[in-house]
């Protein structure tokens, strides 16, 4: 039974799995070898990219706060201009 769940959870068995890994391994590392990449600059480099996503989504969070500002600064008022013109009666 304990055998079916590890073979179910590693996806066959840990012979099998074992081999592929060390196939993709070998496969994987003579492309970052090829590309000249190592696991640092892949790091390095996924850092520097969800740096910059934070740093160009809180730019493009203020942006859209200052649109909400203006748009909040003429419909406001007009929505409650129009609400004390109809006696607040929601039709």
């Amino acid at each position: 039974m304990a055998n079916g769940s590890l073979n179910r959870f590693l996806g066959g068995s840990p012979g099998g799995v074992l081999i592929r890994l060390l196939f993709l391994s070998l496969v994987v590392g003579a492309v970052m070898s090829w590309l000249g990449l190592t696991p640092i600059d892949l790091y390095e480099g996924t850092v520097a990219l969800v740096r910059d996503l934070v740093d160009d989504g809180f730019a493009g969070l203020r942006h859209v706060g200052t649109w909400l500002m203006y748009g909040a600064m003429v419909v406001v008022p007009v929505w409650l201009l129009l609400r004390l013109l109809r006696g607040g009666s929601g039709q």
